[in-house]
C-alpha cells in the first residue's frame, strides 16, 4: 500500500513517521554508510543559503556593450537563414562577452553551480529573436540543448495554463505549468537555463539548495535514508508503455553528489494520480523524499527573478523549487527554459541516467522544434501526460 504522502510535503506527517521509524528500529542513525559513499563531501557546491550575502555574488550585469554585442550576433544569425536549431557559439559570435560565459559554465560544475545574466531587454525583440539571443548566449554556457519531451522540443514554456490548456487530453500533471508551489525537485540533464520574459504580480520567488549540503546531513544524522536514497526507486511513467520505470534517487560518481528527482513520480500531482497498479513506494522512501526536502528548505536561497534575467542552475548538483504566484492582467510569470550540457565541462553521468542523457541530447538541428507559444510537455505521440 502507497504511503501517506502527497505531492505537497506536509512537515507534521514527516516528524510522525520518522517517530515511528526510529521507534521501531532505533539503530537507523547508527548504520554504516554504503559502501563508497562519503561521510562527508567538500568543495564550493557545498553552500547553505545563509552563506551568500548579497545577489551581487551570484548575479553578472551585462554592460551596454555586451547587449550591443548579443544584438549584433542576433543580426548575424538571422543573416544566415538557418533554422533555429543550428544556432551556436560559431553562428552566435559573442567576442568579448564568450570567454565570461566560458568561465561562468566552470563555476557551474565546479564552483557554487549558479548564476544568473541581468538582464535581456525582452521588450526590444520579437519572441522569435528572444528564442535565437537565448539559445544563442546558451551556446557559451553548454555545448549540447537537450529536447524536453517526444516531439523534439528544446525550447519549453514555463508558465501558468490551467485556463488556456485545460482541454488537455491527460489534465496539467505538473506544477510547472500553475501557479501552485513547485517542491524541491531537479530536471533530468546537467545545467537548466531560465528566462524571465515576465514575472508575477506577486509571489513565483526562485529557490535553490545544495545538495552536496543535504547530503552531508543526511549523512552525519540518518544513513540510513542515504542507503534509501541510494538503492532503485520505483517511478511512474505517467502512461508509459511498462507503467513505471527504476533507478535511485542519489548517486555517488567520480567524488561528486547528484540527487535527480522530482517528487510527483512517486506521489503524482494534481490530475495524474500515481498509478495503483505498479509497486508502492516504501515508508522509508516516504521518509526519505520528506527529509530530502526539508533540508533543501532548510539550507536554500531564495534568487530574485527579474525580468529578461537568465538563470542557470546545475540540476545534478543543486535542488530547485518555486514559491506559489498570483498573475495579474499586466503581470503574467512566463519563463522559458532549456536543458544543456557542456560536454568540455561535464560531470561524469552515472550509469543508471546514460540512457536518458543519451535521449535528451540526440535530437539533431534539423529535429529541434522551438515552441514560440507555451504548450504542455508532450510525448512523441502527442500524449501530454
Amino acid at each position: 500500500m502507497q504511503p501517506d504522502i502527497e505531492y505537497h510535503p506536509d512537515f507534521d506527517k514527516y516528524l510522525q513517521r520518522t517517530a515511528r521509524r526510529l521507534a521501531l528500529e532505533p539503530n537507523l542513525p547508527s548504520q554504516p554508510l554504503p559502501e563508497g559513499y562519503p561521510e562527508r563531501v567538500h568543495g564550493p557546491i557545498v553552500w547553505d543559503g545563509g552563506d551568500w550575502k548579497t545577489e551581487d555574488q551570484w548575479v553578472y550585469k551585462l554592460s551596454d556593450y555586451e547587449l550591443k554585442e548579443i544584438d549584433a550576433a542576433l543580426r548575424h544569425f538571422k543573416g544566415l537563414n538557418l533554422a533555429l536549431g543550428y544556432v551556436g557559439r560559431d553562428n552566435f559570435p559573442l567576442p568579448t562577452l564568450s570567454k565570461k560565459l566560458h568561465d561562468f559554465a566552470r563555476e557551474l560544475y565546479f564552483g557554487r553551480g549558479f548564476f544568473v545574466l541581468r538582464t535581456i531587454p525582452v521588450d526590444n525583440y520579437s519572441r522569435e529573436e528572444l528564442a535565437i539571443i537565448y539559445a544563442g548566449i546558451s551556446s557559451h554556457v553548454g555545448s549540447a540543448r537537450g529536447k524536453q519531451d517526444g516531439t523534439g522540443a528544446v525550447l519549453a514554456h514555463i508558465k501558468d495554463l490551467t485556463i488556456s490548456h485545460a482541454h488537455e487530453e491527460g489534465g496539467i500533471g505538473n506544477s510547472a505549468y500553475t501557479t501552485d508551489k513547485q517542491v524541491f525537485h531537479t530536471d533530468v540533464g546537467d545545467l537548466i537555463a531560465l528566462m524571465a520574459l515576465e514575472v508575477a504580480e506577486e509571489g513565483g520567488t526562485s529557490r535553490i539548495s545544495s545538495g552536496a549540503k543535504v547530503y552531508n546531513e543526511l549523512a552525519a544524522t540518518r544513513p540510513d535514508l542515504i542507503h534509501t536514497l541510494s538503492q532503485p526507486w520505483v517511478l511512474d511513467t505517467f502512461g508509459g508503455d511498462l507503467g513505471y520505470t527504476t533507478r535511485p534517487v542519489l548517486y555517488y560518481e567520480d567524488g561528486h553528489i547528484i540527487i535527480q528527482y522530482s517528487r510527483r513520480h512517486f506521489t503524482g500531482y494534481g490530475s495524474q494520480k500515481r498509478n495503483p497498479n505498479i509497486p508502492p513506494i516504501t515508508e522509508a522512501q516516504a521518509e526519505a523524499l520528506d527529509a530530502v526536502h526539508f533540508l533543501a528548505e532548510k539550507h536554500s536561497l531564495a534568487l530574485n527573478f527579474q525580468k529578461g534575467d537568465i538563470q542557470y542552475i546545475n540540476s545534478l548538483g543543486l535542488l530547485h523549487a518555486r514559491d506559489a504566484f498570483r498573475d495579474s492582467k499586466e503581470h503574467t510569470r512566463h519563463l522559458i527554459r532549456l536543458w544543456l550540457r557542456n560536454d568540455e565541462l561535464a560531470w561524469q553521468t552515472p550509469a543508471a541516467l546514460k540512457p536518458i542523457w543519451s535521449r535528451l541530447y540526440s535530437v539533431e538541428p534539423d529535429a529541434q522544434r522551438f515552441p514560440l507559444d507555451p504548450e504542455i510537455r508532450r510525448k512523441a505521440n502527442g500524449m501530454t501526460k
